[in-house]
């Protein structure tokens, strides 16, 4: 919506929707996440409406009900500026994860899943806006496809079969809950943003945490009592050796 002009070819869709997120931890991180994602809408809805000429009322409904444009429709409504010719599809994402995505696109989309070999990856959640995780994905279009960029170097061969989206979700998340919950039981939540940003394996996390551990109480020692305990509780080593075990 920021460019001077939006052109849009002919069999592209735009879709806008409501920002969102995914959060773990108390009522108040909860609190948080939706005064965040409530000022993302806030920013997309003034630049929608800004773009559009449409009023914000119009426009947050809009967005709260997924609304899919062809390219004709966007223009017309405002959100795009001129026509050009249709392109072939080389997006490559997952249609299932809309609600009200349009059948002529899902038809699209399964017909021609890999085109050329070519995967430009459109799942904006993964793009650090989940920033996020705190997150937000804004305006969605289509990518062309002569001359798209080609897979990385490590990226499975095309005739391979792609990664299972759903496998690569739950291990991110269980990947996620396992460095949160270490940074929780170590008393250092707040660390738990930065290793997930960095994507830090479970290993450099509990050294990190040990570290800042030893950093924040410089007399800690295994033989050391858990502190405000009395002295016949479980030495500290104890306690830091059954937070760290492996599971599984």
């Amino acid at each position: 919506m920021a460019g001077d002009e939006i052109v849009m070819p002919e069999n592209a869709f735009l879709m806008i929707h409501d920002p969102a997120g995914l959060v773990m931890g108390t009522a108040e991180d909860m609190r948080a996440m939706a005064e965040a994602l409530d000022k993302v809408k806030g920013s997309l809805v003034s630049g929608y409406a800004a773009k559009s000429g449409r009023t914000t009322e119009e426009v947050s409904g809009l967005m709260s009900a997924e609304t899919w444009f062809d390219a004709s429709d966007a223009v017309a409504q405002g959100f795009a500026d001129r026509l050009i010719e249709p392109v072939r599809i080389a997006a490559r994402f997952d249609i299932g994860r809309f609600r009200n995505a349009p059948p002529v696109l899902v038809e699209a989309v399964e017909a021609d899943p890999d085109p050329d070999g070519a995967e430009i990856e459109a799942d904006e959640e993964t793009d650090g806006d989940a920033e996020g995780d705190q997150l937000s994905d804004a305006d969605d279009e289509q990518a062309a496809a002569p001359g798209a960029p080609q897979p990385p170097a490590n990226s499975p061969p095309p005739s391979g079969a792609p990664p299972d989206p759903a496998t690569i979700r739950a291990e991110a998340i269980g990947h996620a809950r396992a460095v949160v919950d270490l940074c929780r039981l170590a008393g250092q939540a707040q660390m738990a943003g930065r290793f997930l940003e960095e994507d830090a394996s479970l290993d450099a996390v509990r050294t990190a945490l040990l570290a800042a551990k030893a950093e924040a109480e410089p007399e800690i020692a295994p033989y050391h009592p858990q502190p405000g305990r009395s002295s016949a509780a479980r030495p500290w080593g104890e306690i830091v050796a059954r937070t760290f075990k492996l599971k599984g």
